[in-house]
């Protein structure tokens, strides 16, 4: 089994539930670690996952506004998964860098794991 790893890809994005948030924007962090097996030893592009893909997936993502950062997750790892059914799990990190909570210092976030 190989893990494909996708590690503090950096983002600005609209995503909360408050109007401040989907009108100022905010920075944000996404970690992916996906489990596969290839079934066969790799020698091509086509016999691994293409990380060059799930990038462009979490991307368009994040380009799509979303109220909660757990529905966020579940669509990108759908999208992670519809690329390659050798996926065996996803792990999904999504952390929000300057959440709006008065005095906090830190970043707030969600995780997805799912084995298929």
């Amino acid at each position: 089994m190989f893990t494909i790893h996708l590690n503090k890809m950096q983002f600005f994005a609209h995503h909360g539930v408050h109007d401040e948030e989907t009108l100022t924007g905010n920075g944000f962090e996404v970690d992916v670690a996906i489990n596969f097996d290839p079934g066969q030893p790799i020698h091509s592009l086509s016999e691994t996952i293409n990380y060059v893909e799930v990038y462009q997936l979490i991307k368009k993502r994040m380009n799509e506004p979303a109220k909660l950062l757990e529905t966020l997750a579940e669509q990108m790892l759908f999208d992670i998964r519809a690329l390659d059914q050798r996926i065996i799990s996803i792990h999904l990190n999504i952390n929000k860098l300057n959440p709006p909570i008065a005095n906090f210092s830190g970043k707030v976030g969600v995780t997805l794991f799912k084995e298929f």
